[in-house]
């Protein structure tokens, strides 16, 4: 069975997360996707070393790269640039991660590469909005998540927390990724090109939308209150006797089971508690009675009790642990990849989203540097001797 998007051509310009996990999304679909860096490499390409050394590809280049082929060329010189426009006239979609002033700057912005290629699909990532004042300014996830609120709702009171995990990043790279789509099933319909665009910004925003419904209708201003939901309860964190638990009770059935679980029958007819959102407002008088009820029992006692009541609730896992075989989370939720000078193979989350119809796997592992010069170069239709030239002048 052929991958959805076998034959489609993508030309990755991005760096960091969200552009490059664009195209490995693409490239787990079939598309044929090469990552463009200088010939020296790019920064991103060793952060969070998978080695003492720091001396080879890190964790976020091998996930956002899975799949690729890797091509070095300096876009810098002027010949390096003709070599780049060659390869966008035959391409479908190109993938760039800079603010609009530097794309134009670069030759990357999607008016240069309509000229060079009229049906081209660019989808571009930047920090803002292209239609704001801030538009040209650089900014990485953080600043999502500081400048969108959320992170005066994160953590405790008065010490405002940033999100370990970059969410904001990952979650632009998964709309660039079906904005792209769009723009191909836009394509096939009509043979028009698209510019895809997306920022930080907004995604961030998004996800802090229903509370922003709130604010703008003053029903309720939120404060940061630790690991405890605010919109209902019991949801929060609990120690165990040798762990931790998280259990999150919503709607009247399950707040109903739980009162029988905790033996406390009376709570149902508390005022204090007759809906989500009072729950989620009192809801530190429940989770006291939580506490209580977890602290004398194993994290496998709670959980099994849980679940018994039909109950959501997780352990806390390391990271160790939810990659460690005992888990049960490793055969399930990840491929194996080996990768040349790590002397382990690397657990690759699988693609988030499965199609029944198409293979949709993770094609393979992310590419060293320049290893795909040749082939890539071959398949866009340059000759061994302008190939060799290319070596020759250190373009690639």
């Amino acid at each position: 069975m052929k991958s959805i998007l076998n034959g489609v051509r993508v030309l990755d310009f991005g760096r960091f997360i969200a552009a490059p996990l664009c195209g490995s999304f693409l490239a787990d679909l079939g598309a044929d996707v090469v990552r463009i860096e200088p010939p020296e490499g790019a920064d991103d390409r060793y952060l969070m070393s998978t080695t003492e050394k720091g001396d080879t590809e890190g964790g976020s280049y091998l996930q956002c790269n899975r799949g690729k082929r890797s091509l070095t060329l300096d876009t810098t010189t002027t010949e390096g640039r003709e070599v780049a426009n060659r390869l966008i006239a035959q391409a479908d979609v190109v993938l760039v991660s800079s603010p609009p002033k530097v794309l134009a700057k670069l030759g990357l912005d999607y008016e240069t590469l309509k000229s060079i290629k009229p049906d081209i699909i660019v989808t571009a990532v930047s920090a803002f909005s292209p239609d704001s004042a801030d538009a040209n300014r650089g900014g990485y996830d953080g600043i999502g998540q500081s400048m969108s609120g959320a992170m005066h709702i994160t953590g405790f009171p008065g010490q405002p927390c940033r999100a370990a995990v970059s969410y904001v990043d990952y979650s632009t790279g998964i709309s660039c990724a079906y904005g792209t789509l769009a723009a191909l099933m836009h394509r096939m319909k009509t043979g028009e090109g698209t510019l895809v665009q997306a920022n930080l910004l907004s995604t961030a925003m998004t996800m802090m939308a229903p509370i922003y419904a709130e604010e703008a209708t003053g029903v309720r201003q939120r404060v940061a209150t630790g690991n405890r939901s605010p919109i209902a309860g019991p949801s929060d964190l609990f120690a165990t006797r040798d762990g931790w638990v998280l259990i999150q009770v919503i709607g009247e059935g399950m707040f109903k089971r739980w009162t029988a679980l905790v033996d406390r029958p009376e709570l149902l007819d508390d005022p204090r508690f007759a809906s989500d959102q009072l729950r989620g407002d009192n809801g530190e008088t429940l989770s006291a009675i939580m506490a209580q009820w977890c602290a004398p029992l194993t994290t496998e006692e709670c959980l099994t009790k849980l679940e018994q009541a039909r109950l959501p609730a997780g352990r806390i896992y390391t990271a160790e642990e939810v990659i460690a075989p005992e888990s049960g989370l490793r055969d399930t939720y990840f491929d194996e990849i080996d990768f040349p000078g790590i002397d382990t193979t690397l657990p690759i989350p699988k693609l988030p989203a499965s199609l029944s119809m198409t293979e949709g796997a993770t094609t393979g592992r992310a590419p060293v540097l320049g290893e795909h010069n040749a082939a890539v170069l071959s398949d866009y239709a340059f000759s061994e001797e302008e190939i060799a030239a290319l070596r020759a002048q250190r373009l690639i």
